[in-house]
């Protein structure tokens, strides 16, 4: 009796670090700590149990997502076993709003006068300077 309550009960926290929507679970507490999970539109707290159908929203680094809970999982599991213990009702439009940001943001290219010189600037100012 007492293996099946446990295997019923889940933490928040856990719950989200187990379906990898944060890489540790300190980043999962500290998420729950502001306001960054809700359930049903109320701050979740870490330490809440988790439910088969519940419906939470997340903010995290990169995007907004909104998952229900398909199935309970207490261990850490790669990608692909880990994303059938959750379903993705995130909408369309916060999907490609998160990849148009996530291409700008990261296109490679250093801004203009920003940052480390390049070896052609470094030589230039070596020039400008009689350095050699």
């Amino acid at each position: 009796m007492a293996e099946a309550e446990k295997s019923e009960k889940l933490r928040l926290d856990k719950y989200l670090w187990s379906i990898r929507l944060f890489k540790t679970r300190r980043l999962a507490t500290d998420a729950c700590n502001a306001n960054k999970v809700k359930y049903e539109g109320e701050p979740a707290k870490p330490g809440k149990n988790v439910h088969l159908g519940d419906i939470y929203e997340v903010r995290t680094e990169g995007r907004k997502w909104v998952i229900k809970v398909t199935g309970l999982l207490h261990n850490r599991l790669k990608y692909s076993e880990a994303i059938k213990y959750y379903a993705d009702l995130t909408p369309p439009e916060e999907i490609e709003k998160a990849k148009v940001q996530a291409a700008a943001f990261f296109s490679g290219k250093r801004l203009s006068k920003i940052g480390r010189p390049t070896k052609k600037d470094r030589r230039d100012l070596d020039n400008f300077m009689g350095w050699e």
